[in-house]
């Protein structure tokens, strides 16, 4: 009986088929039997996914994507140092209002 595998194990083998692919350069299969037993994937199974789930463009820049995904976490940086003021801020109030005198 075959192997479940799931989405997220399958698209981490596809993104590390490619990123090698990338970085040591050489044919795709070669990769795809290095990676194949690190993930416990079958090869015939990993390259059956680099075909159908792999990038559709062939001429696509790696270094765009990792622009892109910097750019993303720069911005939900941002966002979270701006939670974090604001969270800080209504502690200190919420803090001075339970250190303040009862008037009844």
């Amino acid at each position: 009986m075959p192997k479940k595998f799931s989405a997220e194990t399958r698209d981490r083998a596809v993104r590390m088929v490619y990123d090698r692919q990338a970085l040591e350069g050489g044919p795709r299969a070669e990769s795809i039997r290095a990676v194949a037993p690190q993930l416990g994937v079958g090869v015939e199974t990993l390259r059956i996914w680099c075909n159908r789930y792999g990038p559709t463009d062939a001429h696509a820049d790696p270094q765009e994507s990792l622009e892109q995904e910097n750019r993303r976490l720069r911005r939900e940086l941002a966002e979270s140092r701006r939670a974090n003021e604001i969270l800080k801020a209504a502690s200190a109030f919420f803090a001075a209002e339970l250190d303040r005198p009862t008037t009844k």
